[in-house]
C-alpha cells in the first residue's frame, strides 16, 4: 500500500507558495503586480511562474521531523510519494533534499493539484481505497474519502474526528498549536520599550504635568508599538531564509512554522490601520511622521539593511523619529541638540548590534551574515565608527549644557555636565562588553534590562531633577 504525503503544512510547517511569494516580493517588491495578473489565468499558473522566479533553500524549510522519521521507517517495504499542490520545481527540490520520496505529483503550471482534484489523480494511479495518505488540512477530506487510511498532522482533534468519518485514522501528529504567547513573541511585544522615546519630548520641554501633553504622549507610544508590530511581522515575513540561517532568529513563530505564513500579513494589516487610526487622533501632523517612520522602516526591511552602513544610519534615523514624532505628538517642535545627540547615541548602538551578529557569524566559523552587506572583515571597523559616535553624542551633550537652549529651560544648566561622565562610562562599557561577546545582539534590550544601565539613568535623571 503506497503513502501519499502532502508538502504544505504537513511534511513542513509552512507553504510553500506563500514562502516563494514572499521570497519573490522581498527581491523584487514590483513583480506583485505580475502575480496579480498571473492569478487571473488560475492558481497553478500563478504558482508556476512564481517558482520559476525563485531559488529555494529547502534545507532551511521547518521541517515535521516526526513525520519524516516514520516515513523513513515505512520506505524500507512501502512506495513513497510526495503528492502536493505546489508547483513541481519546488516540490522535487523539497523531494531530493528530504530524500525519502520515490516520485512526486505535483501541480504543472496548467493543473492545481489539490482537493478533489488530488483526489482523482491519486484513485486514477492507485485504484479505489488503493493508498494511504498523510494531510493536514479540510480540503484533504476529498482525499481521505478515497483513501485506505488517513494518517493525519493536527495541532487538536478535530480533523482526525472528520478524517474517520470517510476513512480508518491510521496515525495521528500533533503539532504545537500556536497561542496568545506565540502571537505575542511574533508582534515583538516586548520590543514596544523602545518606543518610550516618545516621551523624552515632553520630559525635555518639562510639560510633564500638563494632562493633555502626557495623554498625547501615551497614545503616541501606542500608536508606534501597534505599528512597529505591524512591520516586525512583515520584516520576519520578508526574512525568512535569512532568520533560518541565524543561531537565534530561526526560533520565530514564522521561521519555525509555529504560526502560518498566511496569517501573517492579516494580522500585519489589522496593526497597521489600528495604529494610523489612533495617530490621526492625535493629530494630522503626528500621523504624517507615523507614515514616514512606516515608509522608512518598510523600506528598510525590504532593501536597505542589505546595505553595508546605510542600515545602521536608517536605525538611528528610525529611533530619532520617535523623538520627532513625539513632538509632534504634544504640538512641539523638536530640539535639535536633542536629535543631534539622538542621531549620534543611536547610530552608535546600531553599529554594536551588527557587531555583535558579526562576531557571532565569525566564532561559529561562517564569513558573511546572511541578508546584511558585512563579512568578519568588518568588525574592526565598525567597532572603530561605533565607539567614535558614542563619544560624539557625549559631545553634543557638553556643548549642549554651554548653549542658551540649556539655560533658559535649567536654572543650574551647569550641573548638566555631571551627565557627561556616567555617559561616557556607560557607552564604554557597552562597547567592552560587546568585545567580550557578552552583549544582547539588541543593545536597546540590553539597556533596559542591565542593572548597571538602569542605575545610570537613575542617577542621570537625579542631575536632571537637581538642574531644574
Amino acid at each position: 500500500m503506497p503513502v501519499c504525503v502532502d508538502l504544505d503544512g504537513t511534511l513542513i510547517h509552512s507553504d510553500l507558495l506563500i514562502e516563494s511569494a514572499l521570497s519573490l516580493i522581498a527581491s523584487k517588491p514590483w513583480m506583485v503586480f505580475a502575480m496579480l495578473a498571473w492569478l487571473l489565468r488560475g492558481k497553478a499558473h500563478l504558482k508556476h511562474e512564481i517558482a520559476r522566479r525563485v531559488t529555494l533553500d529547502a534545507s532551511s524549510l521547518p521541517y515535521n521531523e516526526p513525520l519524516i522519521a516514520w516515513l523513513r521507517e515505512q520506505g524500507a517495504d512501502r512506495k513513497i510519494i510526495l503528492c502536493t499542490a505546489s508547483d513541481r520545481v519546488l516540490a522535487e527540490r523539497v523531494a531530493e533534499h528530504v530524500g525519502v520520496f520515490d516520485e512526486v505529483l505535483a501541480s504543472d503550471g496548467e493543473r492545481n493539484l489539490a482537493g478533489t482534484r488530488k483526489g482523482a489523480v491519486l484513485v486514477e494511479r492507485f485504484g479505489e481505497r488503493g493508498f494511504d495518505y498523510v494531510g493536514n488540512a479540510t480540503v484533504d477530506l476529498q482525499v481521505w474519502k478515497h483513501a485506505h487510511a488517513a494518517i493525519v498532522v493536527e495541532s487538536g482533534t478535530t480533523l482526525s474526528r472528520r478524517a474517520a468519518a470517510h476513512t480508518n485514522v491510521e496515525r495521528r501528529f500533533v503539532t504545537a498549536r500556536a497561542g496568545l504567547r506565540t502571537w505575542m513573541k511574533a508582534l515583538r511585544i516586548h520590543q514596544w520599550i523602545k518606543n518610550i522615546l516618545v516621551f523624552l519630548p515632553v520630559l525635555v520641554a518639562h510639560r510633564i504635568f500638563e494632562v493633555d501633553a502626557v495623554v498625547r504622549s501615551l497614545l503616541a507610544f501606542l500608536c508606534f508599538g501597534l505599528c512597529a508590530s505591524s512591520v516586525y511581522l512583515t520584516n520576519d515575513l520578508l526574512d525568512l531564509p535569512a532568520d533560518r540561517h541565524h543561531h537565534r532568529k530561526r526560533h520565530r513563530p514564522f521561521a519555525s512554522g509555529t504560526l502560518p505564513l498566511l496569517a501573517g500579513p492579516v494580522v500585519a494589516a489589522i496593526t497597521l490601520m489600528a495604529g494610523l487610526a489612533l495617530a490621526w487622533l492625535v493629530s494630522p501632523t503626528f500621523m504624517a511622521v507615523m507614515v514616514g517612520y512606516y515608509v522608512l522602516t518598510t523600506a528598510y526591511s525590504i532593501r536597505l539593511k542589505r546595505v553595508m552602513m546605510l542600515d545602521v544610519v536608517v536605525l538611528a534615523t528610525l529611533y530619532t523619529t520617535r523623538i520627532i514624532a513625539g513632538a509632534a505628538a504634544i504640538q512641539s517642535k523638536p530640539s535639535f541638540w536633542l536629535l543631534a545627540f539622538s542621531m549620534f547615541i543611536f547610530l552608535s548602538l546600531a553599529m554594536v548590534k551588527r557587531y555583535t551578529e558579526l562576531l557571532t557569524m565569525q566564532r561559529i566559523g561562517k564569513v558573511k551574515a546572511n541578508g546584511r552587506g558585512y563579512d568578519v572583515e568588518d568588525i574592526p571597523l565598525i567597532q572603530s565608527l561605533g565607539g567614535s559616535s558614542g563619544y560624539l553624542a557625549v559631545l553634543v551633550l557638553a556643548l549642549y549644557v554651554d548653549s542658551t537652549a540649556s539655560q533658559s529651560l535649567y536654572h543650574h544648566p551647569h550641573r548638566l555636565w555631571l551627565l557627561c561622565p556616567p555617559l561616557l562610562y556607560w557607552i564604554s562599557r557597552t562597547w567592552a562588553l560587546a568585545h567580550r561577546g557578552v552583549m544582547h545582539d539588541d543593545p536597546v534590550v540590553f539597556a533596559v534590562m542591565d542593572k548597571v544601565s538602569r542605575f545610570i539613568l537613575l542617577a542621570a535623571g537625579g542631575i536632571v531633577a537637581s538642574a531644574i
